[in-house]
């Protein structure tokens, strides 16, 4: 599975962006696809994930209620929307696909294959 994640910029706190990723390759319908961010320094984290049918999603508690993650399985890209943007949002998301289950797979070692990632930099 290849994966290219877009979509990130530079944008003020309380402004919204989404990310898209392109995934192609094996049947990627087959595939949970994830998003995690690092920031400088940070440790890599998951920021949501949803299943290959697109029908579960899962948040991490830092961005629930204002990220939403989406599917469109049959034009093949994945988004995240991310409103209500904080400086604390700020670093390099990257998108990951793993095959099987999401929940509770939230570690990247769970997931085997990644994209580029693409920098999201909230200003104050």
């Amino acid at each position: 599975v290849q994966l290219q994640a877009s979509g990130g910029g530079l944008v003020q706190a309380r402004d919204s962006l989404r990310l898209s990723c392109a995934a192609s390759g094996r049947t990627v319908s087959s595939y949970g696809l994830g998003w995690f961010r690092q920031a400088p320094e940070k440790e890599r984290e998951f920021v949501a994930a949803i299943s290959g049918s697109g029908g579960t999603t899962y948040y991490a508690d830092s961005v629930k209620g204002r990220f939403t993650i989406s599917r469109d399985n049959a034009n093949n890209p994945m988004y995240l929307q991310m409103n209500s943007l904080k400086p604390e949002d700020t670093a390099v998301y990257f998108c990951a696909a793993r095959y099987g289950a999401i929940y509770g797979y939230t570690h990247p070692n769970h997931y085997a294959y990644w994209g580029q990632g693409t920098q999201v930099t909230v200003s104050s």
